[in-house]
């Protein structure tokens, strides 16, 4: 219900694209309409299913021009987010139901329509998968479009965007509205459905447009014009705010401008503690159209390129060269430091690596990351084949990911060494001391980082799935998502014994999971002796000013405390403690 008397109401939900927007609300209450249905006699059956075959031409022109929107504003990848739109409306089996049902009920082409895209939508919410829930919302899209175009041959594709500044409140969003909307009058959205990994918070990311998803029932309880605050760092969507609020927003957003205004001054800074303990600050991306972000940033090259999404999103594996084609990018864009890129890492909560005929029972412990390579050997070579080529025009490296012991690693560094022997026939260039690395996710891969050492020239840490396995918790699953605790005692002492393990092999270790951005932690990682931080970019310029801002000594120290501690809140407590005192204004 409305929230009366005007008083301030604060809505919490996950933030997922950085950014503030004050703006009144435009609540997007959307979404198809059951169509009117009506019988038809015989010899209208072949006119209705011609209805359909324009309805479904006219929604795939919109989804073209649409996938050249994107593509111009931000790139040839995101653009493909399309092709899965078009993919659908493109279905022989979709058209061929469709047009059975017209026939078999005797009813109007959208009703028919409706009724079989309404089983395709049913059947994906029902799959116990996070990625292929999101899914339907893709083909809600396309459902929305095609019906619309049922009732009119006009150009009716767009957004309807207010003629104002306004922050969209809606149960959910697709791709093609997040492009159509009008950026230069949107502050940002607020959704009740959506998760850091779907595609509209993908693009939001991209686009630059602040974006809040999991906000429970907002579409009811937000009323239309409403005066609203989006705060796209903590995930909240404040409505009627106070003055007192507004100001603080309005203070919190001067903050962040000054912020990137002092990385300018920082960018060209070592990243180094205050008695001189250098650490190499890097960042995570998806996309090689954020290779300019990276520089601006002033990270230090790319800690970790999730090729999945690059490999994944448009439903077809790039072929080997044009695979190289991108990782030449950004090994080029990223000089004179070095790109790592981690081999596809699909399943689990990630992008799947092919239909299943049967969904996984627990995807997390399935066939994921490494596993899935081993098992699709050509594939993996082609990927290992384009990383080599591209590392001839700029320093690269490769890791690979969910490794949970040698005998993974070592079938993975044959199959590098097969390709190296090919290219080396071929007359390819490409850097033969390019390092390789391996991910340690897995409690088994921590407890045997000393033999695993031995094969590889670094280590990175993948915090969030590290974190999972050793407490057994499924970190997308709310009843046991208090269990999941970065300060765990058994997480932190993993941590520890694989850095003691590369430092006695003489690699270095780096963070990329999430752990890497929590500045209140920042004081632990750097006392436990991390070499590495790699994060987003958005998160660089505070991480970087936090490792400035701390002595490694006193940081060593207190790790030693915290390694001894039986708490996961002690220990959180102590790192922030630390933090606190070292950068006051970066702790909330």
């Amino acid at each position: 219900m409305p929230h009366p008397n005007n008083r301030e109401v604060i809505l919490q939900g996950t933030a997922v694209s950085p950014g503030i927007g004050f703006a009144p609300a435009h609540v997007l209450a959307r979404g198809v309409a059951t169509p009117e249905t009506y019988s038809i006699s015989e010899h209208r059956i072949d006119a209705e299913k011609q209805r359909f075959l324009e309805a479904v031409e006219r929604t795939r022109v919109q989804l073209e021009r649409l996938q050249e929107e994107i593509e111009r504003i931000s790139g040839e990848d995101e653009g493909l987010i399309f092709e899965a739109h078009l993919m659908v409306l493109e279905d022989p089996a979709l058209s061929k139901r469709t047009n059975k049902a017209i026939e078999e009920r005797k009813q109007n082409a959208e009703s028919a329509f409706f009724a079989v895209i309404g089983t395709y939508v049913e059947a994906m919410r029902r799959v116990n998968d996070p990625y292929l829930a999101e899914r339907a919302t893709d083909i809600d899209d396309v459902a929305q479009r095609v019906l619309k175009n049922f009732s009119s041959v006009k150009d009716s594709d767009e957004y309807d965007s207010p003629d104002h500044r306004h922050i969209v409140v809606a149960f959910d969003l697709s791709p093609s509205d997040t492009v159509s909307m009008d950026r230069n009058q949107m502050r940002g959205f607020a959704t009740e459905q959506g998760s850091v990994n779907s595609h509209t918070a993908i693009l939001a990311r991209s686009l630059g447009i602040p974006a809040v998803v999991g906000l429970a029932e907002a579409v009811l309880d937000v009323r239309e014009n409403q005066p609203a605050i989006l705060d796209g760092f903590s995930g909240k969507l404040i409505l009627n705010p106070t003055h007192e609020t507004i100001r603080f927003y309005e203070d919190l957003r001067k903050q962040k401008r000054d912020e990137q205004m002092a990385l300018q001054e920082l960018r060209e800074k070592r990243t180094q503690t205050k008695d001189g303990r250098s650490i190499t600050l890097s960042a995570n991306i998806e996309f090689d159209q954020e290779i300019p972000q990276v520089r601006e940033s002033g990270a230090e090259g790319i800690g970790l390129f999730r090729s999945e999404f690059f490999l994944l999103e448009s439903g077809t594996v790039p072929n080997e060269d044009q695979q190289t084609e991108v990782y030449t990018r950004l090994a080029q864009g990223t000089k004179p430091h070095q790109t790592i890129i981690r081999t596809l890492d699909a399943g689990g909560d990630k992008l799947p690596a092919e239909p299943l005929l049967e969904p996984e029972p627990n995807p997390f412990l399935g066939w994921r990351g490494i596993r899935v390579s081993l098992s699709r050997i050509p594939m993996f070579r082609d990927q290992l084949r384009a990383v080599l080529r591209a590392s001839a025009h700029g320093k690269l490296g490769v890791m690979f990911p969910l490794v949970s012991g040698l005998n993974e690693l070592r079938l993975a560094k044959d199959i590098l060494k097969e390709c190296m022997e090919e290219l080396h026939k071929e007359n390819i260039a490409f850097d033969e001391n390019m390092d390789v690395g391996v991910m340690i996710e897995v409690p088994s891969a921590a407890i045997i980082a000393d033999i695993l050492a031995k094969e590889v020239d670094f280590f990175s840490i993948g915090t969030n799935d590290l974190i999972q396995y050793t407490v057994a918790v499924d970190r997308i699953n709310k009843q046991v998502s208090s269990y999941y605790r970065p300060t765990n005692p058994g997480v932190v002492r993993l941590i520890k014994n694989t850095i003691n393990a590369a430092n006695d092999n003489g690699i270095w270790t780096g963070i990329c999971g999430e752990m890497a951005g929590q500045l209140e932690l920042t004081p632990l990682l750097l006392g436990l002796g991390i070499n590495e931080l790699s994060v987003g970019t958005h998160q660089l310029p505070r991480v970087k000013k936090a490792l400035r801002s701390l002595d490694y000594a006193q940081c060593t120290s207190m790790a030693d405390k915290a390694l001894q501690m039986p708490f996961a809140r002690d220990i959180l407590a102590l790192s922030r403690e630390v933090a606190q005192s070292a950068y006051p204004d970066l702790i909330d």
